[in-house]
This record gives structure tokens, C-alpha cells and sequence, in this order.
């Protein structure tokens, strides 16, 4: 028995799940539904007035915007992470707030492998220098502008054993790597090739320190000037999680120093940055726009997920709760 009959939709910042490559047809079906590609902050209580159901992906519903919406009954997350929300405020009003989880897990391991072949064979780097006229120019048959890396038989370091790390570690063994994981709980069944360590010794040992952990209060930051230390200077930081577990300014200063060989990050502490982000212009370091999640592949699991879970609310049987 459904718990409304013609629920009223929207849908505050849809863009960057689908800019146009996927439907929202399935959501329309569900209810009255307007789609956003964005909404500013000042105009989110506005355009979710009168609304049912309010889906958003990066914004931002705190206390004052929950208690200013009389008229919702459900928030769905267009993401994972559900910080967006204030999800206790949610549920004082009886409102269950949704996330989707697992999504991206096949795109977010590619990509973070992807940076570490950047970072180890400098694909684009040598790219750019053939396209410069420096082959046509070698008196060689080939060159090279930086010495690059075999990743077969270096030890891959995971903090962090989640879906992401877990199928990131697989792609990491398949490059012939040796695994080491940090995590909070070491799982009663965990296969006998890994080795479950403390956080100093996986810092000390890796040629490459990837982070797959999520965001707490505890480990905000927590990649910081003397852990940075305890790394090698030939090993590569990874992260694809989340920005804030990196104190930027501590790695743009390991980088100049040269501390550890480079880094890779697809997540800042603010996105989009501030010109003056120091990773910005850091050495050694490559900065993608966090796209680790965006397959069309991956979206698509997104925009399922999210219908479903609409869907699924409006049978009286909500799934995915997190408050």
C-alpha cells in the first residue's frame, strides 16, 4: 500500500549524476518531479517547499532548512557519504534520510590503480613530450623524461578495508604487488596473503600508501607532516576517499622536500578548491576533479539505486536508512 499516491519530487543538484548521458524517467514515474541541475545554498529551503520527497547529492540540508520543509517525508542522498544531512534533525521529524552504497566500487579501484600508473609510468608526462617534437628529435629510439617504476613486487598499502579497498587490493595483486591493510577491524576470515598490521609499521613498509577509509572525527587529517615522515622517499601517496584525511599543507611540504616520491589525489578538503590550494601546485603531485565515481557504468548503478530506494519508501518498506 503505497504511503502517498502522487508524491511531490525534486531532485536539488542532479547534474553531476546525470548531465544528460542517463534518464531520470524511472523518478518521474513516482511522483511530480522537477530536477535541478543545482541549487545555491540560499535557495534550497525555496525550491524544496512543499515537497515530499527532496533528493540531493552535495546540498546541503541542515537543522534550520529540515525545520523550514513541514511538508517532507523523505531525503534520499544522491551518494554515499550522507554528511550533507543533518541526519539526527531528520530523525527527531520521523524523516528517513537514504544513501547509496557499493555503486562505485569497480570505478573508484580503476581509477586509484590509474593513478598509480600515472604516477609509476608517467604516461601523460611522455605523452605530452612526444607530441612536443622530443621523439621525433632523440637521436634514440626511445626516451624517457622520468625514471619509472615496476610495480610487481612492491608492497601496496591499504588503509582501509571496505568494498573500495578490498577490490582495489585484488587489482593491486594482480600487478603481482604485495599487500599489507591498516584497518580498525581485522575480519575473522581475511585471506592468508594479506597482512593485517598497525598503522606506523604499513607507513614504514609500503611503496604505496593508498587511503579507502571513510571520513571521521578521529581521522581528520590524520595523513599529517610526522606520518609523512615515517614513509619512504620512494613511496607514493594515494587517496580517492576523501579529502580531508590529508593535511595538505604537511604533503605539498613533504612533496617540495621530497619526503616521498609523489602523490595522487582525486578528493581535496574543499571541492571546488580555492585557487591556493597548495596541492595545486606541488610537485610530484597529480590532482584529479573527483571523477573516481563517475563511470556512466557507475552513475548508472547511482541512479538506480537512488530510484529504488524512492520506490521502495513509497511501498513503506524504506531500505538503505542511515538515520
Amino acid at each position: 500500500m503505497p504511503v502517498m499516491d502522487k508524491p511531490k519530487i525534486v531532485v536539488l543538484d542532479g547534474h553531476t549524476l546525470n548531465p544528460g548521458d542517463l534518464s531520470w524517467d524511472a523518478l518521474r514515474n513516482l511522483g511530480d518531479c522537477e530536477i535541478f541541475d543545482r541549487t545555491p545554498p540560499d535557495q534550497v529551503a525555496e525550491r524544496a517547499a512543499g515537497k515530499d520527497i527532496v533528493l540531493t547529492n552535495k546540498s546541503l540540508l541542515p537543522r534550520v532548512v529540515i525545520e523550514a520543509l513541514p511538508a517532507m517525508k523523505y531525503v534520499g542522498v544522491l551518494a554515499t557519504g550522507y554528511n550533507v544531512v543533518d541526519t539526527e534533525a531528520a530523525r527527531e521529524r520521523g524523516i528517513p534520510v537514504t544513501n547509496a552504497a557499493g555503486y562505485s566500487t569497480a570505478s573508484v579501484a580503476q581509477m586509484t590503480m590509474s593513478l598509480l600508473l600515472e604516477l609509476t609510468q608517467n604516461v601523460g608526462l611522455h605523452s605530452n613530450a612526444v607530441r612536443s617534437g622530443k621523439w621525433a628529435e632523440s637521436p634514440d629510439f626511445c626516451f624517457w623524461e622520468k625514471p619509472m617504476v615496476e610495480l610487481a613486487g612492491k608492497t601496496f598499502g591499504a588503509i582501509g578495508y571496505g568494498q573500495i579497498g578490498r577490490a582495489t587490493i585484488r587489482l593491486a595483486q594482480a600487478f603481482g604487488m604485495k599487500v599489507m591493510v591498516h584497518t580498525r577491524t581485522v575480519p575473522a576470515a581475511a585471506p592468508g596473503d594479506l597482512r593485517f598490521v598497525g598503522l606506523d609499521e604499513l607507513l614504514e613498509e609500503s611503496d604505496v600508501v593508498s587511503l579507502h577509509c571513510p571520513l571521521t572525527d578521529e581521522n581528520l587529517r590524520f595523513v599529517n607532516g610526522p606520518r609523512l615522515e615515517r614513509m619512504k622517499p620512494t613511496a607514493f601517496l594515494i587517496n580517492t576517499s576523501r579529502g580531508p584525511l590529508i593535511d595538505e599543507t604537511a604533503l605539498a611540504e613533504a612533496l617540495e622536500k621530497e619526503t616521498i616520491a609523489g602523490a595522487a589525489v582525486d578528493v581535496l578538503s574543499v571541492e571546488p578548491p580555492s585557487p591556493d590550494n597548495p596541492l595545486l601546485s606541488a610537485k610530484h603531485c597529480i590532482v584529479t576533479p573527483h571523477i573516481a565515481w563517475a563511470t556512466r557504468a557507475s552513475r548508472a548503478r547511482l541512479m538506480d539505486i537512488a530510484v529504488e530506494n524512492v520506490r521502495l519508501f513509497l511501498t513503506g518498506a524504506p531500505v538503505n536508512v542511515v538515520n
